[in-house]
């Protein structure tokens, strides 16, 4: 095995040991800078939300900032696994594959340390809090992030589905928008025995959920609600419940359209709540953009796929999960592609998922081929 491959391996498992979830990545951004500070790297930012921080390689001359990203955090997921390097943080676990995609990031690391880009400068950023869709927002209003404004992004996923190793490209829009939508109506209590001095949420609810599951239907080009959850009142067999609560997931594979479902979504679910007589309130959380791939970022990676014979594909529509890289994608030059995982591989967010190290040299491959063509 190369060097390299074989370094970043060993370190990925450590990195699985130890997962955190979103806004808790201490420890993970902790453990990245002390392996980059070995490397004698020209600057390390840190800083850049929470916890996030980037690695900086300069280059001699003037030329192009390269980014490329990767994501500390992990899922709130208890891992089914028995190999020796399971998670040691109990409900926690690297069910996403980001502890490969840092294992990456290291490897172009170690590279540059040997081998500075030429002109310019390369960029690599680890981010936290991807998985609540915050992270990405929250590095770009970080005032340090005014020292690492690249001129191209790039970024990779794994993918299970699709052949080992095989390389997922995709013209325009990579990854959907999406976003949680919270209803809270609010009537007004009282006994079970007297129904008819309360202002019960039940009739509005029940028509909530099966007017927002039809909206799809009135929004041009693809949409999706999906109610996650519903609770009117509590478990109390005296009372008339005078509170209720929705949650929704939306979804599209463009932002304009979104806006246009969450208007749609909040004009319904108002009209309900006062053609019932109660107070309603929205918020939402877990906002995520489309991920809009940009044409000549999209030329640098397909050359380099193509440099280095790797099987390749075009996915023919963008895939449903979200990603925050979005929020990059709307402010550069970038572009997210997908590695396949294997066929039969455990998919992302299962609790016996683990990233398949076969990736390592694709990934860094593909990063330093692009290194070449921008930085040297």
């Amino acid at each position: 095995m190369n060097p390299i491959i074989k370094e970043i391996s060993t370190f990925r498992k450590q990195l699985h040991q130890a997962p955190e979830i979103s806004g808790e990545e201490k420890y993970t951004s902790r453990k990245i800078k002390s392996y980059f500070e070995t490397l004698s790297p020209d600057e390390i930012v840190e800083g850049l939300g929470e916890h996030g921080l980037a690695i900086v390689f300069n280059g001699d001359e003037k030329g192009p900032s390269t980014l490329f990203r990767a994501e500390l955090d992990a899922l709130p997921i208890t891992e089914n696994n028995n190999f020796a390097y399971k998670s040691n943080t109990p409900g926690v676990a690297h069910s996403c594959g980001h502890d490969g995609h840092m294992a990456i990031l290291c490897g172009i690391g170690l590279t540059l340390s040997k081998q500075r880009p030429k002109k310019g400068r390369v960029i690599l950023l680890f981010q936290p809090a991807e998985e609540t869709g915050m992270g990405a927002k929250e590095v770009i209003d970080s005032p340090n992030y005014k020292k690492i404004i690249p001129d191209f992004a790039f970024a990779l996923h794994n993918l299970p589905g699709y052949t080992l190793g095989e390389v997922v490209l995709k013209k325009g829009a990579f990854t959907a928008a999406s976003k949680g939508m919270i209803i809270a109506l609010k009537g007004r209590t009282s006994h079970a025995a007297h129904p008819e001095d309360a202002i019960s949420p039940a009739n509005a609810i029940c028509q909530l959920i099966s007017a927002l599951q039809e909206l799809p239907n009135q929004v041009s080009g693809f949409s999706l609600v999906t109610i996650i959850h519903a609770q009117l009142g509590e478990v109390a067999f005296g009372t008339t419940p005078g509170e209720a609560k929705v949650m929704a997931t939306l979804r599209t594979f463009d932002n304009d359209i979104m806006t246009n479902l969450t208007d749609n979504a909040c004009t319904i679910s108002r009209r309900i709540a006062a053609d019932q007589g109660l107070e309603c309130s929205i918020s939402f959380t877990e906002e995520f953009q489309v991920v809009e791939n940009e044409m000549k970022a999209g030329e640098l990676v397909n050359e380099a796929v193509d440099n280095l014979g790797l099987q390749k594909r075009q996915a023919t529509e963008p895939f449903r999960w979200s990603e925050d890289f979005g929020v990059l994608s709307a402010t550069t030059k970038s572009y997210l592609f997908g590695l396949g995982s294997g066929v039969n591989h455990p998919q992302l967010h299962e609790n016996s998922y683990d990233f398949p190290d076969e990736l390592l040299p694709i990934g860094v491959d593909i990063f330093r081929t692009i290194i070449q063509r921008l930085n040297h």
